[in-house]
């Protein structure tokens, strides 16, 4: 089998959608559009024991995910993806916002929970209370949050090339006001030597590999001001499901990055190496070659996209429709969204609705008079630096920053 659901349940998926006649991009499409349980709806079977709502009917104490799981497109212990057309206005409700796990999400007491700074390249190492974050400077900013493998399943549907990983569609995305403090001012307590080179941030999620997720970044984004060690999301403590008490917020970055459940910060004079930057999170393929230790180029600064926060594929009524979705850039604001029901013969411009929020993402809505009949309707972006997103997107063996614009499909009736 040439893709990745989730291990231990997609083959079976798989091999009872086939046994009934689905093709493979339908059964595709269809755990886009619902899960594990569209796919069993089509086939006509109820949930078997293997299935990711099977798999979250354990002790109470156990969960995977600690939110309700009902709004998202459940991918069993990797997370829950978002549904666009639920979400509305500049941040997702905590609620409704996606999580990509790799591990079980970690309930960490607050009184046994430290944050340790530590390195060749600090000065006086030592251990931070939650309080002690609390005392520094804060600062509250809106950022959007996308892992790198949001639209991954895109390779399968659009190219017929499947890449390996979590099948994530549209909704591995949020956006959120965030409040903590800046990492640069976490550091500069633990005393920065100036040949600092790399940061890594470890999270304790055990279960996950290293014994704890983590990510390195160099010295320079480390120390930007708006990377920060948030503790509050949406004016609220930060979930169980989103790193409760302490992650980091990388604007722009992948949400892989953005370690969860912080518990260790190294600090470097040496490039610092994990599975994480060398053969995870990597671009692996034809067009990529070896950098240093990794097998590909290092994916760390996301790319710009545009999806229509509709279900995939959506099905509407004929008649006057506004149509909206969100766009968002690493590199600015966006300045500018395109539509095209054509198949980009032509392109129209979109309204962009409000302000975009600090590194939040931009809304954008336009008319569409709904015809009875099968549509495929395309947006694309383009921000402030005049990036665009690709006609095309070369293939990596991860699914990584994969951006054309979509041509989403629209059944009217």
């Amino acid at each position: 089998m040439a893709f990745e659901i989730d291990p231990g349940r997609a083959d079976p998926l798989w091999a009872l959608a086939s046994s009934r006649g689905l093709s493979r991009r339908r059964f595709l499409a269809l755990l886009l559009a619902g899960g594990a349980a569209a796919v069993l709806a089509a086939c006509g079977d109820e949930i078997p024991e293997w299935s990711a709502d099977s798999q979250r009917a354990q002790p109470a104490e156990f969960p995977l995910v600690f939110k309700d799981s009902t709004p998202f497109i459940d991918h069993g212990q990797a997370g829950l993806e978002s549904r666009l057309e639920l979400q509305s206005g500049p941040a997702t409700p905590n609620e409704l916002f996606f999580v990509r796990n790799n591990s079980r999400s970690v309930d960490l007491a607050l009184s046994a929970w430290s944050l340790r700074i530590e390195g060749d390249a600090v000065d006086q190492p030592m251990e931070l209370s939650h309080d002690d974050i609390l005392r520094l400077p804060q600062r509250t900013m809106t950022s959007y949050l996308e892992c790198a493998g949001n639209h991954r399943v895109m390779f399968d549907l659009l190219h017929g090339r499947a890449a390996s990983g979590t099948q994530w569609g549209r909704g591995a995305i949020g956006s959120a006001e965030w409040t903590g403090a800046s990492l640069v001012d976490v550091l500069t307590l633990a005393g920065v030597t100036t040949d600092a080179l790399s940061v890594l941030l470890v999270g304790l999620d055990r279960e996950s590999p290293e014994a704890g997720f983590q990510r390195a970044m160099p010295i320079e984004k480390a120390l930007h001001p708006d990377t920060l060690v948030a503790h509050r999301m949406n004016g609220e403590p930060l979930p169980k499901d989103h790193g409760y008490p302490l992650r980091a917020i990388v604007p722009g970055w992948v949400g892989s990055s953005q370690i969860k459940w912080l518990g260790r910060v190294v600090v470097s004079a040496k490039p610092q190496w994990t599975r994480n930057n060398t053969t995870s999170y990597v671009l692996i393929g034809d067009e990529y070659e070896p950098q240093g230790e990794a097998k590909g180029p290092v994916v760390t600064v996301q790319s710009i996209k545009s999806a229509l926060a509709l279900p995939w594929p959506a099905a509407m009524e004929r008649g006057h429709r506004q149509l909206s979705g969100y766009a968002h850039s690493p590199h600015g604001d966006i300045s500018v969204v395109e539509w095209s029901d054509d198949y980009g013969a032509s392109w129209h411009p979109a309204a962009l609705t409000g302000q975009q929020v600090d590194y939040g993402w931009a809304q954008f809505h336009f008319e569409w008079e709904a015809t009875t009949g099968e549509h495929t309707i395309t947006t694309r972006a383009t921000d402030v630096e005049g990036n665009t997103q690709p006609a095309s997107v070369p293939f990596n063996e991860k699914g990584y920053l994969f951006n054309q614009p979509l041509p989403h499909p629209v059944s009217v009736t």
